[in-house]
């Protein structure tokens, strides 16, 4: 039995389509090994958010090659999508595969030539529906993911990632529906729902779905114990979605919210669409009306132009909100972007040193939601 490891860097998204290429291949016959073991086949999925995950990926290219310089290596996820020749060119590495091929590498790997790198990178402005990927077994995970929804129209000027996954597209209402039954008919009590633009989940089908209809459907059905939303957009969390989120059983008390920026300059330059004061009220709104929720929060450090005041406006906002953590992330240029060409970009120290000071902030926040819930019972 040949032997295959892979790894992922990135999202849930991501790690959605990681656990349906590691099912493929268990199915074609390969026996799963940790990344760090000697193996026949490595697939890397990587992400192209930040040059840091950039770098990741070559280091695990490097990795992979120094553990058995005979194995097949297959390179893929966004980074694969937008840099395909350049990884090809890498040591070591077999096949490149773009993001919409990711359901098809059992495929691939039959066919590819053994003398030379293959690469198969779709254009994905170009698709027009979200590919539905199987997945019945989550090894090592006590709750399963399930991947609603692929791709975005914000086009934000900081993000590449609707260049590497193209439009927003939506797995219709009733495949998704069966496959949480699946998934609950194998035993996961709570399911991840993902996607890289989730609140905009349904608003491509006919007709016209949205995601609070797949949650009210989970709702009455009582399909599975708990469902967990991924990120969505802070302007996206309607009065309706907030009313329902309260009374639910069966929707986790979380939210993840995409916040980027708490300077009104800032978020103007990101091209987000909301103001500081609309999170000051989204979030103490959801405090207010949903039973101990947890909210979470993105943040860039350190966008072009960002001054002081900026960035005092930023952790000022957050160290006010009763929020449960943060995720933060320094502020790397993405050539074809908007903000890639804006003047007043900031010197890496300056990156990392804001970036340092919301990660302590966060480490603060994080205490202190945790610390409520102490000597308390909870289901």
């Amino acid at each position: 039995m040949k032997k295959v490891a892979l790894t992922t860097l990135g999202c849930k998204t991501n790690q959605f389509e990681t656990a349906a290429m590691k099912e493929a291949l268990m199915l074609d016959g390969y026996e799963p090994v940790p990344f760090s073991a000697p193996a026949d086949l490595y697939v890397i999925n990587t992400c192209t958010v930040t040059a840091k995950t950039d770098a990741e990926s070559r280091r695990l290219i490097s990795r992979a090659t120094r553990q058995n310089p005979a194995a097949r290596i297959v390179v893929t996820g966004c980074y694969a999508q937008l840099e395909s020749e350049k990884l090809s060119r890498l040591p070591g590495v077999s096949m490149v595969v773009g993001n919409n091929e990711k359901k098809r590498l059992v495929e691939l790997l039959r066919e590819a030539p053994d003398d030379k790198t293959s690469v198969t990178v779709s254009d994905m402005a170009s698709e027009s529906g979200a590919a539905t990927l199987s997945v019945e077994t989550f090894t090592e995970q006590t709750r399963a993911f399930l991947q609603i929804q692929n791709g975005c129209d914000a086009f934000c000027s900081y993000c590449i990632v609707p260049f590497a996954r193209g439009r927003s597209r939506s797995v219709p209402f009733s495949e998704v529906i069966d496959a949480m039954k699946r998934l609950v008919e194998k035993g996961f009590r709570e399911i991840v729902l993902t996607g890289i633009h989730l609140g905009g989940y349904g608003l491509d089908l006919k007709p016209k779905r949205a995601l609070l209809d797949l949650l009210a459907e989970v709702e009455q059905s009582a399909i599975v114990e708990r469902l967990r939303v991924g990120s969505i957009e802070p302007n996206e969390v309607s009065e309706d979605f907030i009313r329902f989120l309260a009374g639910s059983r069966h929707i986790c008390p979380h939210l993840h919210l995409p916040l980027q920026s708490g300077s009104d300059i800032i978020l103007g330059q990101m091209g987000r669409h909301y103001s500081s004061a609309d999170i000051t009220r989204l979030v103490n709104t959801l405090t207010l009306q949903v039973h101990d929720i947890s909210i979470g929060f993105d943040i860039i450090a350190g966008f072009p132009g960002e001054t002081e005041e900026d960035h005092h406006a930023s952790m000022k906002l957050v160290a006010e909100l009763p929020i449960a953590y943060l995720h933060v992330f320094p502020y790397s240029s993405r050539p074809g972007t908007r903000a890639a060409g804006m003047s007043g970009h900031l010197s890496p120290t300056v990156i990392k040193k804001r970036a340092e000071e919301f990660r302590v902030l966060g480490d603060g926040k994080k205490r202190e939601f945790a610390a409520r819930f102490l000597q308390k019972d909870l289901l």
